[in-house]
């Protein structure tokens, strides 16, 4: 990021001073002779029919899988805090023991800090990582010393001992409850009020055990990718960041130099500029539109020339990407080789300030 706001202002600082006119053809040997003290390695590429389609490849907007491990089969395990309402057929007093008019929750049996809980005639029962229907078969075994054949119900009351966090940009950030019902992503936000307007569903973190995983929700609502709604577990933590812009950037010789939104759409060169008004016919050499876009192997400029409108079809194939730069020349007065000349000294210093700041 701190590369392309070294661009943008020296674009604009040269736009200023009206040195931007340029000799063509703009050749990237030339560049190189004038600025090959410079640890920059840049890349000028003419577009043409002839190579347009290497650049036509819309970026992927729907979002991949998620390597998340879904928790499908969920099968609750009661735990520590959990309220357990027991019912013994045709034995009422070892149904409700605190007597008639109180709820589940009120006459149940809290786990204690061991995962037991006390009953009658038993003593204490595991109930610490066993579903229900563990605990049942447990108490019915062990409760058929004393009662003939014991017809025995086992269900959960009072969910307390197991939660997940919902944070970030949704309406209600809460602590929500697991229970025998299993609680995908979209639930949980959900019942978090939903995603904010400045949500963004396409890179939604879920923290687990030591381990962040990013999940692209927006691929499960739009495109029905199902492995990116998954089920959550015990102690997860969901954040929902705020939505960034990706936008492109335009300047020079244009009617109204801007930028361009690419966060939920595919957009060309020439889309950019018809939606900023165009070039300025007064002032701009349609044979100068640069894209200077930041690469792995160095700064790549591309160059579409547009002294025959006929080019302008070849710019509805190149497909922008977030933080190029647009920049349009003047009428040719001054040599380009001195123009990015200008500007590459302080891509350097950008670069290696970047480097030195990520080792």
């Amino acid at each position: 990021m701190k590369i392309w706001i070294a661009v943008l202002l020296a674009l604009v600082s040269l736009a200023a001073c009206d040195v931007t006119r340029t000799d063509f053809p703009v050749r990237t040997e030339a560049v190189r002779t004038e600025v090959e003290e410079l640890a920059t390695n840049v890349a000028i590429v003419k577009l043409s029919a002839d190579n347009i389609e290497a650049f036509n490849k819309p970026r992927n907007l729907g979002g991949s899988r998620t390597t998340m491990p879904s928790g499908d089969g969920w099968d609750y395990k009661v735990g520590v805090g959990d309220v357990l309402d027991i019912v013994v057929w045709d034995y009422p007093e070892l149904t409700m023991p605190a007597g008639e008019g109180r709820t589940p929750q009120e006459s149940g049996l809290r786990v204690q800090a061991d995962g037991t809980f006390f009953y009658p005639h038993v003593g204490q029962i595991q109930a610490r990582g066993r579903n229900p229907e563990q605990i049942r078969s447990d108490l019915t075994r062990r409760l058929g010393e004393f009662i003939p054949n014991p017809q025995i119900e086992v269900r959960v009351v009072s969910y307390k001992s197991q939660a997940i966090s919902v944070t970030g940009e949704v309406s209600k950030p809460s602590r929500q409850a697991l229970t025998d019902v299993a609680l995908t992503l979209l639930d949980a936000i959900d019942a978090a009020g939903g995603l904010t307007a400045e949500a963004d569903a396409r890179a939604v973190l879920v923290r687990r055990q030591g381990r962040s995983f990013t999940v692209d929700l927006e691929a499960f609502l739009e495109n029905g990718v199902g492995a990116n709604n998954p089920t959550l577990r015990a102690g997860d933590v969901v954040s929902v960041p705020r939505r960034g812009l990706q936008e492109a950037y335009l300047l020079g010789q244009i009617v109204k130099p801007s930028t361009v939104d690419l966060t939920r759409e595919n957009v060309t060169l020439t889309q950019a500029l018809t939606r900023v008004g165009g070039l300025r016919e007064e002032s701009a050499d349609a044979r100068g539109i640069f894209v200077f876009r930041d690469t792995p192997m160095g700064i790549t400029v591309y160059q579409l020339d547009a002294s025959n409108p006929a080019a302008y079809l070849i710019g509805t194939r190149f497909i922008l990407h977030p933080q190029d730069v647009i920049y349009v020349t003047s009428a040719p007065l001054h040599r380009w080789n001195r123009v990015i000349s200008s500007l590459l000294p302080t891509l350097a210093t950008v670069r290696a300030a970047d480097s030195i700041s990520t080792n």
